[in-house]
């Protein structure tokens, strides 16, 4: 799932599988206070602007309460952070969330 490139919203997903991912990527990609009758919703942004390690960990809490509030039938299973060195070297990280989904 590219957080990085916008997607269409499908208000009739084809299975539930579909709708938990997409209900996923709109969390990971939403950002608290931004929602307006729902403050909570989303995911919090402190992991900004941190040294990559404890951005890193402070990203997989933030993906941890998130999910487990707003979309409980995906579990994390595991985060992989792009390790390209270019990337690192300019405090970009591309995060790969592994989902276990329990319908």
């Amino acid at each position: 799932m590219d957080l990085s490139k916008p997607i269409a919203v499908n208000f009739s997903p084809s299975s539930v599988a579909e709708e938990i991912l997409q209900n996923v990527r709109t969390i990971c990609s939403t950002v608290v206070g931004s929602v307006p009758l729902d403050r909570d919703f989303g995911m919090s942004m402190d992991m900004l602007d941190q040294p990559i390690n404890l951005s890193r960990m402070l990203f997989q809490s933030a993906v941890i309460q998130a999910l487990a509030k707003y979309e409980p039938r995906a579990k994390l299973v595991s985060i992989d952070f792009s390790t390209d060195e270019e990337s690192v070297n300019q405090g970009i990280t591309m995060p790969r969330l592994t989902l276990e989904i329990q319908e």
